[in-house]
């Protein structure tokens, strides 16, 4: 038996009790571009191959909870540019810039209207 054809893009879910406000921050906060329109499911492209969903709580498989493990990490090209940006922008839970040396990565994250977070960090080394 052969594997079939590998998946051809990724979603991650997130779930959200104020669908309105998700979808205001990810399409004007970070610029995000829809790409497919489910009704109570919206789905951003982030960049080639990998997507964000944002999801109705009331509609699906999973609830919106208090606690949010998960983080949506974007690598950008410029990350002292994104800090400046998202400052501006007045969101909850920014942190200061930050840099990891083991992961050779500049850093910082901030949270979504219901508090997932997300980090914006930029390489610091090739291959990193």
């Amino acid at each position: 038996m052969t594997r079939p054809a590998p998946a051809e893009l990724a979603i991650t879910f997130l779930y959200y009790r104020d669908l309105p406000a998700a979808i205001r921050f990810y399409e004007e906060v970070l610029g995000l571009e829809l790409a497919i329109d489910q009704g109570w499911s919206k789905i951003y492209r982030i960049c080639p191959g990998a997507h964000v969903g944002l999801v109705d709580e009331a509609r699906g498989l999973h609830r919106a909870a208090a606690e949010k493990p998960v983080q949506l990490c974007l690598r950008v090209p410029d990350v002292d540019a994104w800090r400046r940006w998202i400052a501006a922008q007045g969101v909850t839970g920014l942190s200061e810039m930050f840099q990891n040396d083991a992961l050779g990565i500049r850093a910082f994250v901030f949270d979504d209207p219901e508090g997932y977070q997300i980090e914006v960090q930029s390489p610091t080394r090739e291959g990193a």
